[in-house]
């Protein structure tokens, strides 16, 4: 655990460092960049869920079903 953090402390101190020569402009268009790949995945990602049909859910048959009123609990 503390070795992921180390990891994860100089990685961050890195990318930080990347940061501080590029100007605004160098900035903006990198987040352009960036925010088309989300938009593609998310594209991608929403093709390929399929939709959730009763006899797919995990749902068990009688969890799936409400209990009668008349029942007592």
């Amino acid at each position: 655990m503390l070795l992921r953090l180390a990891y994860l402390a100089v990685t961050n101190a890195f990318a930080m460092l990347r940061l501080l020569p590029m100007s605004d402009r160098d900035k903006e268009v990198e987040i352009l960049a960036l925010r088309h790949q989300i938009a593609v995945l998310e594209r991608q990602t929403r093709q390929r869920q399929a939709p959730v049909r009763p006899e797919r859910s995990g749902v068990p048959g009688g969890a799936a079903t409400p209990a009668s009123a008349g029942r007592a609990a």
